[in-house]
């Protein structure tokens, strides 16, 4: 069944321990908060690209994940599998370090990894711990929690809703569109992907401000411009177009597709990833 916050209790107690291997923060919220409120430990493990997590979280005997994670980080800056992507070993890799760890805890034998981070940087083949001390403050394993009763994970995550109303919507310009506009200087183009991407593939003449960097420069922008926002396939440029538009930016729009569309459309010299 899916697990959810009708169920999630019910279906944990009934267990000695939970291995997290879920992709997505409103499910892992959702499953620290079970584990805690049920006295459960959980082990936790979090892919990312080329970097891996591993810890053990039991908030009745140490930290919890929302002593080392308060709050999830905003929808905007969270890219999906697709835009960010992720070494093909690294889950089996994450996994086996899980999985040892859960014998490691129900057998009593080894130094468990409770009160500590491992990170794992796959490019470098490096190992790094950080230690990490329970949050007197926690919201939920603290002596005074706020939060007693599992809740809504996907609002707190800022993902309830994931369909956009037609006010919020900023208009989609396709890829040949907005090369026709480009080439007659009608239009700016705003690369909002991370320069990793830009190393696969760029459009000449973009201006490139990566997502977690636009809040602190849009003054680098000119309002009064026509702007056309991209990253790989749209939905982060979905995003940051209303941000601008929010911003009173005087025309905004996404780029259909995002580079993905354009390199089909427009220019089949760019690579496609």
């Amino acid at each position: 069944v899916r697990l959810d916050r009708a169920n999630a209790r019910e279906l944990i107690a009934g267990y000695d321990l939970v291995i997290d291997g879920t992709d997505n923060f409103p499910t892992r919220y959702l499953v620290n908060d079970a584990c805690v409120l049920e006295g459960k430990p959980n082990v936790y493990g979090s892919i990312f690209r080329f970097e891996g997590q591993v810890s053990l979280f039991y908030g009745a005997k140490g930290p919890c994940y929302r002593c080392l994670f308060a709050e999830p980080p905003p929808p905007e800056l969270v890219p999906s599998c697709a835009e960010g992507g992720v070494l093909g070993v690294l889950p089996g890799i994450v996994g086996c370090l899980q999985a040892n760890e859960a014998i490691k805890f129900l057998t009593g034998v080894g130094d468990g990894m409770l009160g500590r981070l491992l990170l794992f940087d796959a490019l470098r083949m490096r190992f790094h711990e950080v230690r990490l001390q329970k949050n007197p403050a926690c919201p939920i394993c603290s002596e005074q929690p706020t939060i007693t009763e599992l809740i809504d994970y996907e609002a707190f995550c800022g993902v309830g809703a994931s369909s956009v109303s037609e006010e919020q919507a900023v208009p989609n310009v396709s890829a040949a569109d907005a090369a026709r506009w480009l080439e007659r200087g009608e239009a700016r183009l705003l690369d909002v992907r991370t320069e990793q991407e830009r190393d696969i593939a760029s459009i000449d003449g973009a201006v490139a401000i990566p997502v977690s960097e636009i809040a602190e420069r849009l003054a680098e922008l000119d309002r009064d411009r026509r702007w056309i926002v991209h990253c790989h396939r749209g939905p982060r440029s979905q995003r940051v177009a209303r941000k601008l538009r929010e911003a009173g930016f005087a025309e905004v729009f996404n780029l259909d597709g995002g580079i993905d569309a354009w390199a089909e459309q427009v220019d089949p010299s760019l690579a496609r990833y």
